[in-house]
């Protein structure tokens, strides 16, 4: 009997269904807690080729929620177990590793190479680039986030409004799963429905779940959905770069402190405030602020834009 049978008697699926997930390439940025239900649902159902994009090593802190992985397993790379544990499960499918951040200089080659992406990041910067660029080319894209108790999980762009199109605003808090907490199961949950919804897209599903998103409080238990399709994209937003793609013309700007980052992310960077930028003679050139994750650089961005002719772009250290 096919390892597929059961799962082929649906009329969704069917062979021809089965063929469509056998032909199918998808992209999953990020290794982690939503990645552990993601992959191996997709590997069993026979997605044909899966690469596995994350720079970060296995530990002992995570692995409440990234269940994907054992203690043996810590200190290895994330996406090199990952795509073993995948391999293990189904033979006949192509899996790759990729031991590397995602960053706006190779995020197009990942996703240009890729029918669908599946945004598992604990990242702002890299949700937004991915949202960026699979808009930009037309691919599909199943973003999630979790936060302690809650989580939510949307399809945006192929057709549907982006990332940016739901959320365009800067999020209230820059909080991470490290910093907020989080329970394995509220993840759990989330990385099974991201799983399903990239299965429905595969298969043609109707209704798509692009242009849908769907919202979790395991505190009550309770879920609720919503459709997008009409959202309007922003006029105006602030684009992600790496410190790399900084030019000399650049004015550069580091807003962490020396305590926090002796080390600048750009070796031009400036330490200013950004009341001080309010009183810079070069205003018609690009203003680039780096921080951490992204969000202290977008709230200051929102700060300054109305006093900024020049185009104002954000660099995270963490996709760098």
């Amino acid at each position: 009997m096919s390892r597929y049978a059961r799962q082929m008697i649906l009329p969704e699926v069917g062979s021809a269904g089965q063929t469509r997930l056998s032909a199918a390439r998808v992209l999953v940025v990020g290794a982690g807690g939503l990645a552990s239900p993601v992959l191996p649902l997709l590997a069993g159902a026979g997605v044909g080729h899966i690469t596995i994009l994350d720079r970060d090593q296995i530990a002992l802190s995570n692995l409440h929620r990234q269940t994907l992985f054992a203690e043996s397993d810590c200190k290895r790379a994330k996406a090199k177990v990952a795509a073993e544990r995948c391999r293990a499960l189904n033979g006949d499918i192509t899996v790759v590793a990729e031991n590397k951040a995602l960053t706006s200089e190779n995020v197009l080659n990942f996703v240009r190479s890729s029918d669908i992406v599946l945004d598992c990041a604990d990242s702002y910067a890299a949700s937004y680039i991915l949202s960026d660029t699979c808009l930009l080319q037309g691919k599909p894209l199943i973003s999630a986030s979790v936060m302690g108790l809650t989580g939510y999980l949307g399809g945006f762009c192929a057709g549907a409004p982006s990332l940016r199109a739901v959320f365009p605003d800067a999020p209230d808090s820059g909080a991470s799963c490290a910093t907020a907490g989080v329970l394995g199961p509220v993840v759990g949950v989330i990385g099974a429905l991201q799983a399903q919804m990239a299965l429905g897209v595969i298969l043609g599903l109707d209704p798509s779940p692009l242009g849908q998103l769907v919202q979790f409080d395991a505190r009550t238990l309770r879920n609720s959905t919503f459709r997008f399709d009409g959202a309007p994209e922003p006029a105006h937003h602030f684009r992600f770069l790496s410190a790399s793609q900084l030019t000399e013309d650049d004015v550069i700007i580091e807003l962490r402190t020396r305590d926090e980052a002796p080390e600048p992310l750009h070796s031009r960077a400036r330490r200013d405030i950004v009341e001080s930028l309010k009183t810079e003679p070069n205003k018609g050139k690009r203003l680039a602020l780096c921080c951490s994750s992204g969000l202290r650089a977008w709230r200051a961005a929102e700060q300054i834009q109305s006093d900024w002719s020049g185009e104002i772009v954000l660099v995270a250290a963490s996709t760098t």
